[in-house]
């Protein structure tokens, strides 16, 4: 009998992993994605309107600039590798990965609408410690609500 778990990387999962499970409740991706929903991004979203492929979501790619500079990654490049080797950047951009060129076009593209989103989330967040003390009540009700249930402490 081994003294060690076992590490299988070839065992596949019999269902797709959901990306809701890959990050912790209070996780600052999930913050950040979060406060982008809020932001009013019609001025971004109706300069894609006509022909052509379809664009990467301003708010993914919006998310992923605010997150990567909040983390200290600010090159499109690290970025982009982000998006293949960090459960958080891949949480962020939905499992896709847009190229360096995108990140960098959007960015300065945009970059006289960025600065003033910059200060909404800013704004945002600075009224959020209300909402943050209500998620860690939610969270230590359902961790009670566990405890009931089965007896004894979990590990949530």
């Amino acid at each position: 009998m081994s003294r060690f778990k076992q590490t299988d990387h070839y065992t596949m999962f019999l269902m797709p992993p959901s990306l809701e499970d890959w990050l912790p409740e209070n996780h600052l991706a999930r913050f950040v994605m979060d406060i982008v929903a809020q932001l009013d991004l019609r001025a971004i979203k109706g300069t894609y309107e006509g022909p052509g492929s379809a664009a990467h979501n301003p708010e993914m790619l919006l998310g992923l600039l605010f997150y990567g500079y909040s983390t200290g990654v600010f090159a499109s490049r690290k970025i982009e590798r982000a998006t293949y080797d960090s459960v958080v950047f891949r949480y962020i951009v939905g499992n896709t990965h847009p190229d360096h060129d995108a990140i960098c076009t959007f960015r300065k593209r945009f970059l006289d609408q960025l600065k003033p989103l910059f200060l909404q989330i800013l704004t945002i967040a600075h009224a959020i410690p209300e909402e943050i003390a209500r998620r860690q009540d939610r969270l230590v009700a359902i961790a009670k609500a566990k405890e009931d249930k089965h007896g004894c402490p979990q590990n949530s």
